[in-house]
Parts: C-alpha cells; structure tokens; sequence
C-alpha cells in the first residue's frame, strides 16, 4: 500500500492524538482516509478486530463502497496523521489506479479471512458448532450486494 501514499500525497493531511476517533461504527461516512503513520484500532462492538500501523492502508473503504454506515470504530492509538478525500467516491471515480489498489487490499482481507475460515474448519471439524463454517463460506460467496447486518439467526441483535 506504499503505493497509495503516493496517490494520496495531494490530499490534505489531518492530525489525530492518540484516542481520538477516525470513523465511529454506525455513522454514515464518505471520506477515504489513508493511513500516513501511527497506530490505529478497529473495533467491531467492544472486541478489537484489528491493529493497523501499515502506511497506505485505507480506512472507510467498506462503507464507502457498499453505501452503508461504518462497519466498525477505528481510533487511534498512538498520535497518527492520515490523508483524507472527502469525497472518496470521486477520488475512486477520477483514478482507476486507486480503485485498483483497493480491490487488492479488500481482496488481500478476504483472502486472508477465507483461509482462516478453511483452517478453523479443518482444526476444529468435530467440534459441534463449527460445522456451520462452510455454510459462512458460501454465503460470503453468494452474498448479494446489499447491505450487511449484525447478528444471525438465532442473535439477531448481538450485544458485542
């Protein structure tokens, strides 16, 4: 994502201090932020998901791209300054190399998750429970674009 430093040099540069919130989960958002240096948290609910510290890596790409609110809460960690388009979609609209580059980071992410998925179903098959993991994997695959929501069946409304 290096590269997308240098795509995102022209944007403005904004300042964050450490605890401060980038994207808060829920809220609508549009601007696509790239990470210049610090470290930020994402949150999903009360469990960190992740721990971001790669320069170039995009934040609000999600929600910008599937016109939902934020999926999750990121909030830095350390103090961070972050390249921010305030309007994302143009910025994905005005250069197919951005857009490009975002198709291989959400790529990259599925990826990774599809694999995980895979191993956790190969460690664990016999454990009740977990036979649901392909059942996931497909409707990953299948899934139509629309809009995702929390919870399942039998939690429609988790508490996180």
């Amino acid at each position: 994502m290096k590269q997308m430093l240098s795509y995102a040099a022209h944007l403005p540069t904004v300042h964050f201090a450490a605890g401060e919130i980038i994207v808060r989960e829920g809220e609508s958002s549009g601007p696509l932020w790239v990470l210049e240096s610090g470290t930020l948290e994402i949150r999903k609910g009360n469990v960190v998901v992740n721990i971001v510290t790669r320069a170039g890596a995009l934040i609000g790409e999600i929600s910008l791209l599937l016109g939902v609110a934020c999926s999750a809460t990121v909030e830095a960690v350390t103090p961070c300054v972050l390249r921010c388009a305030l309007d994302g979609r143009a910025l994905l609209a005005s250069n197919p190399q951005v857009l490009a580059l975002v198709a291989v980071e959400l790529a990259e992410r599925l990826h990774c998750m599809t694999t995980y998925f895979a191993d956790l179903k190969h460690q664990y098959a016999d454990i009740p429970g977990l036979n649901m993991v392909p059942d996931v994997l497909g409707q990953i695959a299948e899934r139509p674009l629309a809009p995702l929501k929390a919870g399942s069946a039998r939690d429609p409304d988790p508490d996180y």
